[in-house]
């Protein structure tokens, strides 16, 4: 009596309702299971991994799957292991597989044919130093490097002038063969010529066959205002030169900035510390304070005390790629003078007696100092 059938949702242990994804799943665990490479001589596993691969050609097709659930095992008598698959389920099995077993695309590759030899060139990378202010208002330097160019000799195809790259004997010209793994036959990409189909009998005498030479560049790079320690830019076709007509790869430069005499900086924002006389900050007074660009004239209100922030608009850095500056922050701080003249000292200790200060401590929070810090700007 021939053996009947079984349930296809049966044999991969889903729900009639499953979705696509969980009938997929539930077939990557019986393949990585029942595969004959992973069950080497075992006729049992063999033939529940042609029963898993033959329900899930079925069930993974739309159109065959309702034909299915309408009919069962006779509205889809043509699938099977003899000859109902498809190219679309043959191309699922060939990423399960690529996946579980490093075979790659086992069916695509025999769609796809040769494989171009050609290969995008790497990415490079230099480092350069600027100055503070070069950062904040940009730049343009002249950056010299060394990449890998097309052989002027060979024009990057790596033969000797006047030569042809010769068909691999080893795939004889296909770029592919083929290898039995249980009973699917599989085509992989040739290890001589990698995939191309033709070998290089006669290299370049100049590149050796690379199809490149080493050779210094200088380009011209524009550094935009605004930029920070750290930054990279990306200069797009100027890094390696790709293999065998490949597009070349990308220079990224990063930018080390070196640290400012008295400004520290916080994103555009720039910070100083200026100090000023105890008359200064009793009386008010102006002063002239640095910017990067210039001196900018501050006023010092009435009573300033020691350790007070104050904010000049617009005097920070360029915002990078965009509109406006950052603002420049100014602590003022209070310089006891440490060597002071007779007069100086005689009306010093007259202001002392006709001045009342408490000496209690005073608690100030990190709160407060910031509502000073905003209250003064």
């Amino acid at each position: 009596m021939p053996s009947v059938k079984r349930d296809y949702y049966e044999i991969l242990g889903v729900q009639r309702g499953a979705t696509e994804q969980e009938i997929k799943s539930a077939y990557r665990k019986l393949a990585l299971q029942f595969h004959p490479d992973r069950n080497p001589n075992n006729p049992d596993a063999e033939e529940k991994f042609k029963e898993c691969s033959e329900a899930y050609a079925v069930l993974a097709d739309t159109e065959k799957r309702e034909l299915y659930n309408r009919f069962g095992h006779a509205g889809v008598g043509a699938a099977g292991p003899g000859g109902g698959f498809d190219a679309t389920v043959f191309q699922d099995f060939g990423d399960i597989f690529g996946e579980f077993f490093g075979f790659g695309d086992l069916f695509g590759a025999e769609r796809s044919g040769r494989r171009s030899r050609s290969q995008r060139g790497a990415d490079l990378r230099e480092d350069i130093t600027i100055e503070f202010e070069e950062a904040a208002f940009g730049i343009e330097k002249k950056i010299t490097y060394r990449k890998h160019e097309l052989c002027d000799h060979c024009h990057g195809s790596g033969s000797a002038q006047g030569k042809a790259p010769a068909s691999c004997r080893t795939c004889a010209g296909r770029g592919q063969v083929r290898y039995q793994q249980g009973f699917f036959s599989i085509a992989r990409t040739c290890p001589t010529c990698h995939g191309a189909g033709s070998v290089i009998s006669d290299p370049c005498t100049n590149c050796r066959g690379e199809g490149r030479v080493v050779q210094q560049k200088t380009i011209d790079a524009k550094i935009p205002a605004g930029v920070e320690d750290g930054t990279r830019i990306r200069f797009t076709g100027v890094g390696e030169a790709g293999v065998h007509g490949g597009p070349a790869g990308d220079l990224y430069l990063v930018l080390h900035v070196k640290e400012h005499a008295f400004f520290e900086r916080q994103g555009n924002d720039l910070y100083c510390v200026v100090p000023i006389s105890f008359t200064q900050a009793a009386v008010g007074t102006e002063i002239q304070v640095p910017t990067l660009e210039g001196e900018h004239t501050l006023k010092i209100p009435e009573g300033t005390q020691s350790g007070t922030i104050l904010k000049v608009r617009g005097k920070g850095v360029p915002v990078l790629n965009g509109h406006g500056k950052g603002n420049l922050f100014v602590e003022v701080r209070l310089q006891t003078p440490t060597k002071l003249t007779k007069r100086q000292r005689e009306l010093l200790q007259e202001l002392q007696t006709i001045s009342q200060v408490e000496n209690k401590p005073q608690r100030t929070s990190i709160l407060g100092k910031m509502k000073d810090m905003f209250t003064q700007a």
